[in-house]
């Protein structure tokens, strides 16, 4: 069974919530439809003309990329043009293209973790180089009687809720009794229509954040016995978990910048990059960011780190670096071609827990538009 293109992308926002992306990011379906059945996937950094070939090819009906194909809003629809070829190209082959851009790089387990593991970052104790989203915090509280107390406070604390820190499943329960009049029409748990009822209930409080709080609620209500369940959820002052852009750590084991420059060329697969400061220093502590990173040079001395990683480093930031002691080893922008096997493999496993059929294959292309001689 073949899934429908709704289906792909609701899994796909799994891994990179929209509300993650940047404001005024240019992300989500950008052309074609989502409401039909995806047989093929292609996931891509740019939408080029050769990646929209290797798609027809492919028998693809979605295109899942990084970068946007449309930056702005269009005047007109010329197909004369570069842009407009594609666009029509891509419209007569009924190939959607849906775009995953700062989401994705803010995401746990997106771009920004992807290029720290290469690198050699320590996964305990990353930090974002700026903050994009952060997580809001709720209070909920239910009443359960006594029988079902532990069903249900293992259904909501096992969705998501109860975080606090490094700690989890924490919540607060106490014993008293709830009073109430089953009405007419009710198929009342405990009691009996039009007679007043007291049951010895427990009220479980525990906190939740915004991103689950919705599966949270749904597992409780399905755990919970009473056909009208009392509950309340509001919100609390409380600063919830941070999402942001870049990733910010120690090294897993400390080197020279020299080495971790011959690191990043293998690890990225790029034949040359640009480095800043002297190849003997020690570092200990890196930052990286995907795409271009040259406004993030302060973030990363803030972050404590010897160097930065980054795309798209200028000639004035390169000097405000070195005069400020920040190393930078610019591998290029396009090291965010690690996105596509990546993506592709995540897509296949949760398609393929569900029985789904629809492939989904990264794009062999390079859209490396530089040339190095």
């Amino acid at each position: 069974m073949f899934a429908n293109g709704q289906t792909v992308i609701q899994l796909m926002e799994q891994l990179a919530p929209k509300h993650y992306a940047v404001e005024n990011d240019k992300i989500g379906l950008q052309l074609g439809t989502l409401n039909k059945q995806i047989k093929k996937v292609i996931v891509a950094l740019d939408v080029t003309d050769e990646v929209v070939d290797e798609a027809i090819a492919a028998g693809a009906e979605l295109i899942i990329a990084h970068h946007a194909i449309i930056y702005r809003p269009l005047a007109k629809l010329d197909t004369s043009t570069p842009a407009g070829k594609l666009y029509e190209k891509l419209i007569k082959n009924d190939i959607a293209v849906y775009i995953s851009h700062t989401n994705l790089d803010v995401a746990d387990g997106g771009i920004n973790d992807w290029m720290a593991d290469l690198v050699g970052i320590e996964p305990k104790g990353r930090q974002c180089l700026e903050e994009v989203h952060n997580d809001k915090l709720y209070k909920l509280v239910v009443f359960v009687p006594e029988s079902h107390h532990e069903a249900v406070r293992a259904a909501i604390l096992n969705a998501g809720a109860g975080s606090i820190g490094n700690y989890s499943h924490c919540s607060f329960n106490i014993e008293g009794f709830g009073t109430f009049v089953p009405g007419e029409g009710t198929t009342p748990f405990i009691g009996e229509q039009g007679k007043m009822e007291r049951a010895q209930e427990i009220r479980i409080e525990t906190v939740v954040p915004h991103s689950v709080h919705r599966r949270v609620i749904q597992a409780m209500l399905k755990a919970h016995p009473y056909e009208e369940v009392a509950y309340d959820l509001f919100a609390i002052d409380l600063k919830g978990r941070s999402f942001g852009l870049g990733r910010a750590g120690k090294l897993i084991e400390p080197t020279t910048l020299g080495v971790l420059a011959e690191r990043v060329k293998e690890a990225f697969d790029v034949p040359v990059l640009r480095l800043v400061g002297d190849p003997s220093q020690p570092i200990r502590k890196a930052a990286v960011l995907g795409g271009s990173g040259a406004r993030y040079m302060r973030h990363a001395l803030f972050a404590g780190a010897d160097v930065l990683i980054t795309g798209d480093i200028d000639y004035h930031t390169a000097h405000d670096a070195l005069a400020a002691g920040l190393s930078i080893i610019d591998p290029g922008h396009n090291v965010e071609k690690i996105m596509k096997q990546r993506v592709a493999d995540w897509l296949n496993s949760e398609l393929a827990a569900r029985k789904y059929t629809t492939a989904v294959q990264a794009s062999t292309l390079s859209t490396e538009p530089f040339q190095f001689v």
